[in-house]
């Protein structure tokens, strides 16, 4: 029969070192169903159980494999192309390199309104770099090259588009040496990029003129942990971690503050709110009211992209350069602080704060306190684990009170925040590192939308690994509880069932009906125990632990405004209002009493 175009690509992209592609199949893409099982394995193919779940693995892949990891994913024409979107967005506004390959109907009925046919180009015109369809089989070496290349280097999604009829054809390995042909080459090495000189050592002035110097820290960092902690030092200053950036720094670091934003810590927001100097490095962070206020401190800020640098504080200096490298170039210029007493009451901030986390996970609830959960695992996480998060009010938790050592890994849909993500990142760190233990901290909401359903596909795919621990904690209270949250604290509005209540489910039964183990736990006393025989488990495990949706996500400072929408939602009648005042005036009388003991 031949080379035919599917196999091609498939070809080309293990050239670029591509060997997962994650996907769903339909007719569309019958071409490539078959050169896939063609390639004997190479690439592999996983089977996700819906076109979403493949698109948030191709992103998930991409984060967790390492820095130049392509992810790839593959869905038929019309509703499977649809069903990418929202995991493509994730990857695209977390800067993350995907590409996707797309099936088309035959190129004789477009325009016809044929059955499945979508104006694919457009659909995907705005989530892509790079988008272009298939034509002719000479186009696919060049599409191939460039998809991957511009991938990798935009950190973002490109596409690329094939009728069906045109990856049945014969393949063209080269193209005619003729007019209009082009000839393309494998091959991509992120390039060094350092600023100007003269820039660096201006960064430097500012840095060591500064008295009270704060760093803020994000995903793009991650490259640069041994010049950050140098740097620090040097400065004496403190460092906040951006929520994509938690695993930069590990947070048993005494200057190491924690989070930022209304996911932050206090000392996060103290440092920022009382420095004079601010080093910002990778980060987009869009907060305002969480920066320093216009004026208040001199900014010097270091991004790869200028595009994304100096749009979220004015900066006085813009380093635009790897981290890693900046740093470096940045490093003998800084003079070391002799006062330390900026560095020293930042460290005691730290104490002070992880004092908090332990008091406030440990306050009781009904049935279980939500923070102990992520308290508990802080005091057994292996070294080696990654940690995937969710978006809900489980990411409160995630962001506060999960310690994370030096080598743990961890992310989540940081800019698009979408629900859904946790669960297939996990899947698709077991695959990049089928060695390693995965957790996954994930809401009943987003397990109930589409969570649970890869379930089965960690069931069908559970041998691959040979080290078996993979634990999804569902954190079942039966609300969408940081929309809730939101209704009460943004708008002063109490809780609305109609839209906020959950259906209870078993979800420990469920995950034994799929042949993996389910553990439940509502105790806070035995919740360290049920992590540990999670972490024991001969097979992946969905541990459910049943949680009270009355423990606020306290912000690091209630604003005013935020104070008045909550009582206005108590007086209109939240149905939870007893509970919720009492637990939110428990956990800030943690914070105050802590404040009188330091």
């Amino acid at each position: 029969m031949g080379e035919l175009v599917a196999d091609y690509f498939l070809k080309r992209l293990r050239e670029w070192d591509v060997h997962r592609i994650y996907g769903y199949p339909g007719d569309g893409i019958n071409a490539f169903l078959g050169a896939l099982d063609r390639a004997d394995g190479d690439p592999d193919f996983i089977q996700a159980r819906h076109e979403e779940m493949a698109a948030f693995m191709a992103c998930g892949h991409a984060k967790f494999a390492g820095s130049d990891a392509l992810g790839v994913c593959m869905a038929t024409s019309g509703p499977g192309a649809i069903h990418l979107l929202n995991g493509l967005y994730d990857a695209k506004l977390d800067h993350v390199p995907v590409v996707a390959i797309v099936g088309q109907q035959k190129r004789s009925s477009l325009g016809s309104h044929y059955q499945q046919e979508v104006d694919l180009q457009v659909l995907f015109k705005d989530v892509s770099e790079f988008v272009q369809v298939c034509m002719d089989p000479a186009q696919a070496r060049h599409l191939v090259d460039r998809a991957c290349r511009i991938a990798l280097d935009h950190r973002g999604v490109c596409t690329i588009i094939v009728p069906n009829d045109v990856a049945e054809l014969k393949a063209v390995e080269s193209p005619p040496r003729t007019h209009g042909s082009v000839y393309s080459s494998v091959g991509y090495r992120r390039p060094r990029v350092l600023p100007q000189e003269h820039d660096i050592q201006h960064a430097a002035e500012i840095l060591n003129e500064g008295e009270k110097v704060a760093m803020l820290v994000g995903q793009g960092a991650r490259c640069a942990a041994e010049e950050l902690e140098r740097v620090a030092d040097l400065l004496g200053a403190g460092v906040a971690k951006a929520l994509l950036g938690k695993d930069v720094l590990a947070d048993d670091l005494p200057y190491v503050t924690g989070a930022i934003g209304l996911l932050g810590s206090i000392p996060s927001y103290d440092m920022i709110e009382n420095c004079d100097t601010l080093l910002m490095v990778g980060t987009s962070f869009p907060y305002a009211e969480f920066l320093p206020k216009e004026g208040q401190a001199r900014c010097v800020e270091i991004d790869i992209s200028a595009g994304m640098i100096g749009i979220r504080y004015p900066a006085d200096v813009q380093l635009i350069g790897d981290a890693k490298e900046t740093l470096k170039a940045l490093e003998p210029h800084l003079v070391r602080k002799e006062d330390r007493g900026w560095r020293e009451q930042i460290e005691e901030g730290v104490r002070d704060w992880w004092d908090i986390v332990e008091r406030r996970s440990m306050m009781d609830a009904d049935p279980m306190n939500p923070q102990r959960v992520v308290h508990e695992l802080s005091q057994v996480l292996p070294e080696d684990a990654i940690i995937t998060a969710d978006s809900g009010s489980s990411t409160n938790w995630y962001a506060r009170q999960l310690k994370l050592r030096k080598g743990n890994l961890a992310s989540l849909s940081g800019t698009l925040a979408t629900m859904v993500p946790g669960v297939p990142y996990a899947i698709a760190a077991k695959f990049a590192h089928p060695g390693r233990p995965v957790i996954c901290f994930v809401g009943d909401g987003a397990f109930q939308m589409l969570g649970m359903n890869e379930m089965l596909t960690v069931k069908r795919y559970m041998e691959r690994w040979h080290d078996k621990r993979l634990v999804f904690c569902v954190f079942n209270n039966q609300d969408l509880n940081q929309v809730t949250w939101e209704q009460r604290v943004m708008e002063g509005d109490p809780k609305f069932p109609a839209t906020q209540w959950l259906p209870n489910f078993d979800y420990a039964a469920y995950a034994e009906l799929c042949g993996l183990k389910g553990i439940f736990c509502d105790d806070g006393d035995r919740m360290r125990s049920a992590w540990e025989e999670a972490l024991a488990a001969d097979r992946p495990v969905v541990l459910e632990v049943k949680t009270d949706p009355e423990i606020p996500p306290l912000p690091p400072h209630i604003r005013l405004e935020q104070a008045e929408e909550m009582a206005k939602a108590m007086v209109k009648g939240d149905p939870e209002r007893t509970g919720v005042m009492e637990k939110s005036l428990r956990g800030k009388l943690v914070e105050f009493t802590q404040h009188l003991k330091s």
